[in-house]
């Protein structure tokens, strides 16, 4: 085995490392956006317009995988589909999300998406759920019962509450999103499919944005339009491209269990940059929500 040969797995894995922590900016981001009282959808909509020159270039650009004899209409409109459901209504919705709760609690409940991923497999793909990862479900979300009832930094109960709600729904549709979209990345290749649903979505909070808005886009402070185009390529472009190559190096199980540091990376984004604290028992309650994931992950890779 060459020396290029054993080393590679090893930068895989930090492209996965990084990427994970990059990606886990995104919530920081929101959070200081808002303190210029800005809405949800006009942060969303600026995410999209500083992504889209970067995607749109990478979905002309990027090699087709298989013959375009293979791909059909019908799969340009399930990416379009699965788009919305990944990139616009799990964005929003996890965007409207915090501005009720804090980053560290909106990563943590996002993050029980593989959970939801491994339901969803169960009912719609009938794949068989192991004791071992109903076991884990179940310590996931005892987890986040834990670090729920525990001492949370938010003011009004009811405000968390539908914090959480919204964040919960944000993993159901980006859930739904990587269930559906397993069979399109094999026809359209990854690079290709991620660009083209991600324009898809695009094309959603466009239309969205222009109907709430009414067509006059508000005065912004400066700063609000820093952290979008942050947002866009700090934590969306280049992580995204960071852990398609840490997983071409390592192996999507890998990949899982490496990216695991995300909701850790987001507590302690949050302790420096605005100031969040969490109690030991939501550390508790953390460990025991990352204990399950991991214990899901490891017997998939398994």
């Amino acid at each position: 085995m060459s020396t290029r040969t054993r080393i590679e797995p090893f930068w895989g894995a930090i492209l996965i490392f990084l990427g994970a922590i990059l990606f886990s900016t995104k919530a920081i981001m929101v959070k200081l956006a808002y303190e210029y009282e800005v809405e949800a959808t006009v942060l969303l909509t600026l995410r999209m317009l500083f992504s889209v020159p970067f995607y749109l270039i990478i979905g002309l650009t990027a090699k087709q995988t298989t013959g375009l004899s293979r791909i059909k209409g019908r799969d340009y409109l399930l990416i379009a589909v699965v788009g919305l459901l990944g990139h616009y209504i799990a964005s929003l919705a996890d965007f409207i999300g915090l501005q009720y709760v804090t980053a560290s609690i909106e990563r943590l409940v996002l993050y029980v998406y593989p959970t939801i991923v491994l339901l969803m497999s169960w009912i719609f793909l009938k794949k068989k759920i192991s004791r071992i990862q109903w076991l884990a479900l179940v310590i996931a979300y005892i987890g986040i019962a834990v670090v729920l009832g525990g001492d949370v930094s938010v003011e009004d109960q009811s405000d968390l509450w539908m914090g959480v709600f919204w964040v919960f729904m944000a993993a159901l549709f980006y859930s739904a999103y990587l269930v559906g979209s397993g069979e399109l990345v094999v026809k359209f290749g990854t690079r290709r499919f991620t660009a083209f649903s991600m324009l898809s979505a695009a094309i959603g909070v466009f239309i969205h944005s222009f109907i709430q808005i009414g067509g006059q886009w508000p005065d912004l402070h400066p700063a609000v339009y820093g952290y979008g185009l942050l947002m866009a390529v700090v934590a969306t472009v280049i992580p995204s491209f960071m852990i398609q190559e840490g997983i071409r190096r390592v192996g999507a199980n890998s990949a899982g269990i490496i990216g695991s540091i995300g909701p850790v990376s987001t507590i302690i984004l949050a302790y420096i940059f605005l100031g969040e604290r969490m109690t030991e028992i939501q550390i508790l309650g953390t460990a025991i929500v990352m204990g399950g994931i991991l214990l899901i992950t490891l017997n998939k890779n398994k």
